[in-house]
């Protein structure tokens, strides 16, 4: 480089895997982060009174949506919480590997084999076998991969017609 000339470094812009929102505007079936950062589906709500230090507190409950586990939070509805980016894409199954990597193809025909079949709870194991079977008698079947806070997991299959 010559003198004056400015180098400048590359960043992402990528999409943030979460965005603030005011707690009281949280429902039953949104999505709220919980715990260890974890991506969430709200399944209760309740508010309890304005106390003596004048916030009215919200007890909230979620599911993981890739684990299955339940968390609990209690937050005033004044403040911040936040919610997770969620984005569900579909893939046609080609192959399943030894080691339960799926060889998956999008729309514009781009594969990526980096997706393991599901493994965390009793209905993902349901699921993998579904989704060995299915391959095993050549059907084609399109499968649903829910993505959100660097985290991927196939969570439905269909037929593909």
């Amino acid at each position: 480089m010559s003198e004056g000339e400015e180098k400048f470094e590359k960043t992402d812009a990528g999409a943030s895997e979460f965005y603030p929102v005011e707690c009281g505007t949280i429902k039953k079936g949104s999505y709220m982060v919980f715990g260890d950062n974890r991506p969430c589906k709200v399944v209760g709500y309740t508010t309890a009174k304005t106390g003596k230090h004048g916030h009215a507190k919200a007890k909230i409950t979620g599911i993981d949506i890739f684990t299955g586990k339940k968390y609990e939070d209690s937050v005033p509805t004044s403040h911040t919480v936040n919610v997770p980016n969620i984005k569900r894409s579909a893939f046609t199954a080609l192959d399943v590997d030894a080691d339960g990597y799926l060889t998956l193809m999008d729309k514009q025909g781009t594969t990526r084999q980096d997706i393991k079949l599901p493994d965390d709870t009793e209905d993902d194991l349901k699921l993998a076998e579904r989704i060995k079977d299915a391959l095993k008698e050549g059907k084609e079947i399109v499968l649903t991969v829910l993505e959100s806070m660097k985290i991927e997991k196939v969570v439905e299959m269909t037929d593909s017609k």
